[in-house]
């Protein structure tokens, strides 16, 4: 039988998967550096092995590689491995809500402790008028629309085919790494400026401007897991709406059908009742420790079937790094 503390493990257990990555993250930012550095210092420095796992930071490049693989039947070999971790994300969420917003993403781990933080501070997280607060959640909407209508709907198969074999492509990786090491003074104050909005506001950024989170959560609206309240057994206390990072008025629904829900399990944590709230597997009771071990499997899935299929490795070789990267600065200007 399912209990409360199932769940706090559960829930724990995300916290720890959550950070995890997030050190991972950074273990592969830092190898790309040093990566990157070899060549731009002509030699000079160590020679690192680039990880393919970068990729994941390259979501826009991933759409196109996914129409140019329905459209033509060929993988992207120059960053194969954005487009099966594009894949394998949104097959998390068809099939386990939007868990690679509340598991995986590292943004999302940093908002979530910076919210956090706020409330330690503030005694509280501020909420937004809720006509304003509707109105703001459509900018996501609005940019998923915007990136997927250029991709899908404007961009011909020839210009599909020219985008992928620019050399512009070839180090997008690279030049994603230089925004971040060599930032501009406007982007710091967007950054600065979104980061102390997230401290009064639960998670600003993922719930009014990530498009990505907007896919997610579209795709999640078909997943067979749902958090699911148990009415019989219900006291009506409001502990998982007032627990919820989205907002979601968990009390007054049977079955939380919104496309901002994480399966982040807090709710279910929160919840005092045994058996009264639960995720569901179209309406069954499932483990918390069980809903973990879904996610990382299919997440692990994903990428083994990248690796074992041979789309992860890029087809680029040491001369062509040597070729390209001391060129980034110029390349897409």
């Amino acid at each position: 039988m399912m209990n409360s503390l199932d769940w706090k493990n559960a829930s724990y257990w995300r916290l720890t998967i959550q950070w995890l990555f997030f050190g991972w993250c950074l273990f592969l930012g830092v190898q790309f550096g040093l990566f990157v550095r070899h060549f731009e210092s002509l030699g000079q420095t160590g020679f690192y092995p680039r990880p393919p796992g970068v990729e994941g930071f390259l979501p826009i490049g991933a759409l196109v590689s996914l129409k140019a693989w329905v459209f033509t039947g060929h993988f992207d070999t120059t960053h194969p491995a954005a487009l099966v971790l594009f894949l394998t994300f949104v097959a998390m969420a068809l099939l386990a809500k939007k868990s690679f917003c509340s598991f995986l993403c590292p943004v999302g781990t940093l908002s979530e402790l910076v919210w956090k933080l706020g409330r330690k501070v503030f005694g509280r997280n501020f909420r937004i008028w809720r006509s304003l607060d509707l109105l703001l959640q459509l900018t996501k909407y609005a940019l998923l629309f915007f990136f997927v209508k250029l991709i899908l709907f404007g961009m011909p198969v020839v210009a599909l085919k020219e985008f992928l074999a620019a050399p512009y492509w070839a180090i997008a990786d690279v030049k994603m790494l230089h925004f971040f090491t060599g930032m501009s003074i406007t982007s710091v104050l967007i950054i600065v400026i979104l980061s102390l909005l997230s401290v009064v506001y639960q998670n600003f950024w993922c719930r009014y401007l990530c498009p990505y989170g907007a896919l997610l959560g579209l795709a999640s609206m078909l997943s067979p897991f749902k958090i699911t309240r148990l009415a019989q057994n219900c006291t009506d206390c409001g502990a998982c709406s007032r627990a919820c990072p989205s907002r979601i008025d968990v009390q007054h629904k049977r079955c939380v059908h919104s496309p901002e829900c994480t399966a982040c399990l807090t709710c279910v944590s929160h919840c005092p009742e045994p058996n009264a709230l639960k995720m569901g597997l179209w309406r069954r009771p499932v483990p918390g420790k069980v809903f973990v071990v879904v996610v990382m499997l299919l997440f692990a899935g994903g990428v083994l079937s990248g690796m074992y299929s041979g789309h992860w490795q890029t087809r680029l070789n040491y001369a062509d790094y040597q070729q390209l990267i001391p060129l980034a600065s110029r390349l897409g200007h």
